[in-house]
């Protein structure tokens, strides 16, 4: 990646988390000490840079590669709950952009595409997680796999991350530990094999 294309991305990085996403092509510009029109040469729309900028922070992090490691441990169960960890991690990492995303999403059309790349990614990795344990017999009778990805996807969500850390005081670590507890149980019917930290 060229020098002038990273110094974009870290640019719009910052200027997301300290104005949102509403920034402009023409700050992003500016801030970045380019023209638009050099601006554009890189990234030929607002929502075209607004997902480079989150797939770079993915990618700079390797989460993809990471989950995808965590996802082929032996046991299914297990290769699960590491999983829930490797994301429940990088949601606190990543959560001063993707905060700014999610709440600006219903009304702003390029934040909400950069947000559903990223989010249909990793839904696609709790719905493989979901099928190996579906193909093991782990999930709850009557629990889809879809289903079951799709419960596992909205309870590890940014947002309840934010609300249990953020809006009940909750430290990190701990809403780790309880999601992945809370999320395994709902999944599975099984009580937690972990013991549970106050």
């Amino acid at each position: 990646m060229s020098s002038t294309r990273s110094r974009i991305l870290e640019t719009a990085r910052r200027l997301i988390i300290e104005q949102g996403p509403r920034v402009s092509m023409a700050d992003v510009a500016r801030a970045a000490g380019i023209s638009r029109q050099a601006l554009y040469l890189h990234f030929g729309s607002r929502a075209s840079l607004l997902v480079t900028v989150v797939r770079d922070m993915d990618e700079q992090d390797g989460i993809r590669t990471r989950c995808e490691k965590a996802l082929t441990g032996e046991e299914p169960l297990e290769a699960f709950r590491a999983f829930l960890r490797v994301w429940l991690r990088y949601a606190a990492t990543i959560h001063p952009v993707a905060s700014v995303l999610l709440a600006s999403r219903r009304d702003d059309a390029d934040a909400a595409a950069a947000w559903k790349d990223r989010m249909d990614e990793l839904h696609r990795g709790f719905l493989a997680a979901a099928r190996r344990l579906e193909a093991a017999g782990r999930l709850r009778p009557g629990l889809a796999a879809d289903v079951a990805a799709n419960l596992a996807w909205a309870m590890t969500s940014v947002s309840v991350w934010e609300q249990l850390t953020a809006d009940r005081g909750m430290r990190a670590g701990d809403v780790e530990e309880h999601l992945i507890d809370a999320v395994t149980a709902t999944l599975t019917g099984d009580p937690s094999p972990q013991p549970v930290r106050t």
